[in-house]
């Protein structure tokens, strides 16, 4: 309603000026009542209509002025040069043209310089990615270079699944952690679900950030970047992460391949896991704990630490006990790894 009143008021002022301006009575000493109201009424008509389209117009323009503010320097400066270097050569290319009778010494020169612009910013924006040829570090793609402090979006799921923290305190992760107010608007939102699951796992991906607050070794940085209307949180995850040249770290299979798709580097805790889950051959011998059955008859089946899955032939009998076993085959499935052994004897 504020921004009605407001546009009403100043749309009614600004048809009561240029009313008054085509008023013969400004100019004349007659015929004032005619146009006293025709200036009311065209006064009244410009409120109406500021009130009503006023809100849409400045709607409009906040969404124009935030677009333009997404863009990325590395494309104001390429669209820049290219227009600035068409408008040089229109300028050398209509030299010739000024000289030209009538107004034709204005109008052809006018039309060059447009036209040449125009494709001078064209060829700018569609040769971004060669900008670092000229200026090193103001082009480039999606991934930062060597030597640059790396930045790295944090996804809503990779903070949930909480690894994180314990990979900052081994120091193996560099640079500086970003959350945007998005992410940070739907962890938020998945902490008050009415879902008890949910909600608790909310709550942990919150404990998670404050955690990495207090850890010094890596930094984390909050930011204002919101989802545009109608967009998706992934979609625009990515749009930010090719913007500031900047990793995206998260345990989600669906945005880790939109994002691989787009040119943006991931760092999948997940695929980091596996990387790390130790080889283990057949002939090995392991000792573990054998807590339950298994699908076939007469199986048992333990874990590793890392949770890799350990099917142990014969090894019903053995459940609640520690076994020394053998592997005799391992079978890598999209789910994991799963060790397949044969008991050795009671190891204790």
């Amino acid at each position: 309603m504020f921004v009605r009143l407001a546009s009403f008021v100043v749309f009614a002022v600004i048809g009561w000026q240029i009313s008054l301006a085509l008023s013969p009575a400004s100019n004349e000493g007659e015929g004032y009542l005619p146009w006293g109201l025709a200036i009311t009424a065209i006064t009244v008509v410009s409120g109406i209509a500021g009130g009503i389209y006023g809100p849409r117009l400045i709607d409009t323009l906040t969404r124009a002025v935030d677009e333009v503010s997404r863009v990325s320097l590395s494309t104001i400066v390429s669209g820049t040069l290219g227009l600035v270097v068409g408008l040089i050569v229109a300028a050398l290319v209509s030299i010739p043209f000024f000289q030209l009778p009538g107004e034709l010494n204005w109008i052809i020169p006018f039309i060059i310089m447009g036209t040449f612009a125009f494709v001078g910013l064209s060829i700018g924006l569609h040769r971004e990615q060669d900008l670092h040829l000229i200026l090193p570090g103001a082009g480039g793609g999606s991934r930062p270079s060597t030597g640059a402090k790396v930045r790295i979006l944090m996804d809503t799921s990779a903070i949930i699944d909480g690894r994180i923290g314990d990979l900052s305190e081994t120091g193996f992760v560099q640079g500086s952690l970003i959350v945007p107010q998005f992410v940070l608007d739907e962890l938020r939102h998945i902490a008050d679900s009415s879902d008890s699951i949910r909600r608790t796992r909310g709550r942990r991906g919150l404990e998670v950030l404050a955690n990495l607050r207090r850890n010094n070794d890596l930094p984390i940085q909050f930011t204002d970047a919101q989802v545009p209307r109608g967009g998706e949180v992934d979609t625009e995850l990515v749009r930010m992460a090719k913007e500031i040249k900047a990793y995206i770290l998260t345990t989600d299979y669906n945005l880790n391949r939109v994002a691989e798709l787009n040119g943006v580097h991931v760092l999948n805790v997940n695929q980091l896991a596996n990387a790390l889950k130790p080889v283990v051959l057949p002939g090995e011998t392991l000792a573990v704990n054998i807590i339950q059955e298994g699908k076939e008859l007469g199986q048992g089946v333990a874990f590793l630490d890392d949770g890799t899955m350990v099917v142990v032939e014969g090894g019903r009998r053995f459940i609640n006990s520690i076994q020394e076993v053998t592997v005799t085959r391992v079978l890598q499935t999209a789910a994991g790894r799963i060790i397949f052994a044969q008991p050795r004897g009671v190891y204790r």
